[in-house]
């Protein structure tokens, strides 16, 4: 056969004729009668072991008609050199030369076996055809084959026809072995039906079927996704029973690591890591993966420095992304720098991924210089690294930075992808930019840019802009269809924008269309009810986690200490303080506000206390609100302690609202001067009009007017006093004069409020009657029976003239 043109064979060398003399030709061994020509097959079969499968082409196409075993040897040997492609060309030959060569089950197990590498479901259909119309019985490693390429080449359990393709194969087997058994549990996890994959386990040993070490590789991801604990110790301990075979098989070894890792049981992992004898390189890697994934950084970083001890290991790139993924998570910048040298060492040329791995590693630990010097010095940038140094500025608060970025990448020649977009969202959210925002959400509409969560990143971002019509607009044109992230960007988006009737019946919405709330949904929720004053709601809210067994969230817990806190409840906050079981520095810091704001303020200090004594490090919130605490209680000394020990103990450098805090609580408790000397030694750090402020309000509490007066000059001089901030400050300043009498200078400080366009925002107070929240402002007429309200105040105000009780009111 002549199917594409190959040069000619290689001609055998002439023959020469030469004299041999006659003593050589007596003493030459005579020829061995043993030694065969070697066959055809023979010699395909090396060829292809020899990974010459283009020489043992030229070979095959050299037969005039090749038998069905040497078409099956050269489509095999392609298979095996890593030709697939070729395999199924080969094949599509062999069927030209039907009838007078005929197929076997090993022809189509091998092309079966093609076309799962490659991928090619088309083809592997049209083999499954040909194999029920030529193949009367087929074998069980036909069955097999089959099996195999619709498991490799499909994604979802469902065909386009809306049938379980594998599942159909493997019912039609007549006989079932391991090898089809591994493949229908492989399937079943594949597609994320955990529970079938564990019953087919199961019934494999029902039926008796030896189980292979695969056989538990296959299984052990199901238990891990079941978070079937008790099965997963049944089939370790089934491992264990059937020896070292399985014990020491270095792909069970990982898969069981893997399965305990994410059952959170790192000793039992560690158990099984430690009883395998002979460790590769994935062994150790699922370990310390394992460590870092469980939140136990120190413990996979003390395992890699073990894996360095051992001469038999060669790390790999996997090695270095997990120990980098755990200096990340610690945030210990001198330990990032020391790894990142010593990863340098270990390259002789960096790969691109690893380099990503320690601009995240520095970003984590907020170094954006060091994150962005390793980035430009990058000989080779993937969109991977353009994203990664993007969001790291983004999420260090570099927002300008971070699109700056995004404006020079496109420059580059790199398209903006989904990754993109939502650092650039985030960044127009974190700016309050409606114009970026609005832009970026063109740029998607204009090409076409789909990705799964996009709704919800496009709401959160109009509704921090601003634009929560915007954001309606997009939630309700697909409202049938959005998913639990998106209404909780929704429900979200209307408590920040004090939407408080909106978002809670958005809620019952979604409990109307079926869709399931989550702790997310919960923790956005729960503090709008603090907001209109509505304590029963948050307690039916409260309810609903317990019947959803969302209450034991740490971020369910948290807004739950921060509802009832604010509603008054201080003891029910404490309660479920003190029964959430996760606890981190949020939660602690939250309880602690909450002390501090209903004066209990050695009980806030104490709990800070035990927050470090539990080993949750303070952040410069968890400062403030112990600080805070401190100042509503007078605890002067015990503030000023922690005020002194923030840098050299936690680590914290005091920003203004800490300056804020001290110079308060001194001037609370009278020593207004010595509050007037901390603010003047901050120099230029002390200018803001927030620390000046709380002197102010210090100067007036106790009648210290001429310290005042030189406070609020101070305040004028600052160029901070241009912003709406500084509006509340004026309004106290005035108050002062006030009530010193220098009606001159209140008449002065209002005009110069009305000339800059400055007012007071008025205040606002709910009282909830009868489960309806009723909503009042100064001078407000709007409620609908502001008539009888105001009728009831002239009366309370002659009954209190006709008693004598004098009070002063003073507003603006």
């Amino acid at each position: 056969m002549a199917s594409s043109p190959l040069p000619p064979p290689l001609s055998p060398p002439p023959t020469t004729t030469t004299t041999t003399p006659h003593h050589l030709l007596i003493t030459s061994p005579p020829p061995n009668p043993t030694l065969k020509t070697p066959s055809i097959r023979t010699r395909l079969s090396r060829l292809c072991q020899e990974g010459q499968p283009y020489l043992a082409r030229q070979l095959f196409d050299s037969i005039p008609k090749p038998t069905t075993v040497l078409w099956n040897t050269i489509i095999i040997g392609f298979i095996c050199n890593g030709f697939p492609q070729e395999a199924i060309f080969m094949y599509t030959q062999m069927k030209k030369t039907v009838p007078s060569t005929k197929f076997d089950s090993y022809t189509y197990s091998a092309t079966l076996k093609a076309c799962a590498e490659s991928k090619t479901l088309r083809v592997g259909k049209a083999v499954h055809c040909q194999l029920i119309r030529c193949l009367w019985n087929p074998s069980r490693i036909v069955y097999n084959s089959l099996l195999n390429m619709y498991s490799t080449c499909l994604s979802s359990s469902d065909d386009e026809i809306g049938v379980d393709l594998v599942g159909r194969v493997f019912d039609k087997l007549p006989k079932r072995n391991v090898v089809a058994y591994n493949t229908i549990v492989s399937w079943y996890v594949k597609t994320e039906r955990y529970l079938n994959a564990v019953k087919q386990f199961k019934m494999m040993m029902k039926m008796s079927v030896r189980p292979s070490p695969v056989s538990f590789v296959n299984v052990f991801p199901a238990l891990s996704s079941l978070s079937d604990y008790n099965n997963a110790n049944v089939l370790y301990g089934m491992v264990l029973k059937l020896g070292s075979e399985y014990v020491d098989d270095l792909f069970a070894v990982s898969s069981a690591i893997c399965m305990y890792s994410e059952l959170g049981d790192l000793d039992a992992a560690r158990k099984v890591f430690d009883n395998c004898l002979e460790r590769n390189i994935e062994v150790w890697n699922t370990m310390i993966g394992g460590y870092v994934q469980n939140g136990s950084p120190d413990e996979g970083i003390r395992l890699f420095i073990e894996a360095l001890k051992s001469d038999q290991i060669i790390l790999d790139d996997v090695t270095f992304l997990s120990v980098l993924s755990a200096v990340s998570q610690l945030q210990k910048l001198e330990l990032a720098k020391q790894l990142h040298a010593f990863v340098i060492k270990s390259f002789a040329i960096l790969p691109v991924v690893i380099v990503n791995a320690i601009i995240v590693m520095y970003s984590r630990c907020n170094d954006t210089q060091l994150s962005f010097s390793v980035f430009d010095k990058m000989p080779e940038r993937d969109i991977v690294s353009w994203n990664t140094i993007i969001s790291a500025f983004v999420q260090n608060g570099l927002d300008d930075e971070g699109l700056m970025l995004v404006y020079e990448m496109q420059n580059q020649g790199f398209k903006i992808d989904s990754v993109t977009v939502t650092a650039v969202l985030s960044a127009a959210s974190n700016l309050r930019s409606q114009a970026i925002g609005k832009q970026t959400h063109c740029y998607l509409v204009r090409h076409g840019i789909q990705f799964l969560g996009m709704d919800s990143y496009v709401i959160d971002m109009y509704s921090k802009s601003g634009l929560i019509q915007f954001a309606k607009l997009i939630f309700e044109k697909n409202l049938s269809n959005q998913d639990q992230a998106t209404w909780n960007s929704m429900i979200a988006g209307y408590s920040q924008n004090s939407l408080m009737e909106e978002a809670f019946d958005t809620f019952r919405l979604m409990l109307e269309k079926n869709v399931t709330p989550n702790a997310v949904t919960f923790s956005s929720l729960i503090p709008a009810c603090s907001l209109v004053g509505n304590i029963n709601f948050g307690k039916q809210l409260h309810a609903f986690s317990i019947r959803r067994l969302l209450d034991q969230s740490v971020f369910v817990g948290t807004a739950l200490v921060d509802m009832y806190s604010k509603s008054g409840a201080i003891s029910y906050a404490e309660n479920i303080f003190l029964t959430t079981p996760e606890k981190n520095s949020i939660t602690y810091t939250t309880m602690i506000s909450s002390y501090g704001q209903h004066g209990f303020g050695e009980k806030a200090v104490s709990l800070f206390h035990s927050m470090v004594n539990f080993g949750i490090k303070p952040d410069a919130i968890s400062l403030v609100a112990v600080l805070s605490a401190c100042c509503y209680s007078g605890l002067v000394d015990e503030g000023l302690e922690l005020f002194h020990s923030m840098e050299g103990m936690y680590g914290i450098l005091p920003s203004t609202e800490h300056y804020c805090c001290v110079a308060d609580m001194l001037g609370r408790v009278g020593r207004v001067f010595e509050a007037y000397e901390f603010v003047k030694q901050l120099g230029d750090e002390g200018n803001k009009i927030e620390i000046w402020g709380s002197l102010l309000g210090a100067c007036r509490l106790h009648g210290k007017f001429k310290l005042g007066e030189i406070v609020s000059q101070k305040m004028l001089e600052i160029d901070d006093i241009r912003n709406n901030a500084s509006t509340g400050y004026r309004v106290l300043l005035s108050n002062m004069y006030a009530e010193e009498g220098d009606w001159e200078n209140v008449d002065r400080v209002r005009k110069e409020m009305r000339e800059k366009g400055l007012w007071k925002t008025a205040g606002c107070s709910w009282i909830e009657i009868s489960g309806s929240v009723n909503c009042f402002v100064s001078k407000d007429k709007e409620h609908p029976k502001s008539g009888d309200i105001y009728e009831i105040l002239e009366v309370l105000t002659m009954e209190i003239k006709n008693s004598s009780h004098q009070h002063s009111f003073i507003s603006i």
